[in-house]
């Protein structure tokens, strides 16, 4: 072979050489863009499902705030009305000692209708008897008393009853304990 041959030859070779490497950084830049774009579609998978969740989590903390504020809604009103309620355990205690028995029904009657409506309104009576021991977290010590070793620390009279609406207590009972 001739040196113009050999020569052609070896140019023939460099521009292939360089035509294989060129079309590998053009595939190295495709990969590379191709990646990119993986990596932003991951980002932009990864956001949307962080909001999707926070947006999953709001729901549910409204709702359950909804919820709360319906059961609790009330409680301003039934709170203002346990007077009313202690006024008519009075009178008809005070009924029932009196010679007046035949209103007795009627006050029974009313006494009843009004529990039942506040009962199914959600409240409840805490349920505190004498000789219990005390619980400062469900009734207050209106004062204490000396009493024998079988009832200190435990409340020796109930002054005022208690009441809750679901789990929250909306008045304490009011107790005498033993010293």
């Amino acid at each position: 072979m001739s040196t113009e041959n050999t020569d052609n030859l070896e140019n023939i070779e460099t521009e292939v050489n360089n035509t294989e490497n060129g079309n590998e950084s053009v595939n190295n830049t495709e990969l590379t863009v191709e990646e990119q774009l993986k990596e932003e579609l991951n980002k932009e998978k990864d956001k949307f499902l962080r909001l999707f969740a926070e947006f999953e989590n709001y729901k549910r903390r409204t709702s359950r705030e909804k919820l709360e504020m319906l059961t609790t809604a009330s409680e301003g009103v039934l709170s203002s009305l346990l007077p009313v309620l202690d006024d008519f355990d009075r009178a008809l205690a005070q009924v029932e000692q009196s010679e007046a028995k035949e209103h007795l029904t009627g006050f029974s009657l009313i006494s009843t209708k009004f529990n039942d409506i506040l009962t199914s309104k959600g409240l409840e009576v805490v349920k505190i008897e004498k000789g219990d021991s005390f619980n400062a977290d469900v009734a207050e010590a209106i004062t204490q008393i000396p009493a024998g070793d079988d009832l200190k620390g435990k409340v020796v009279d109930v002054i005022e009853k208690g009441y809750k609406l679901g789990d929250k207590i909306i008045r304490f009972p009011k107790v005498v304990i033993g010293q």
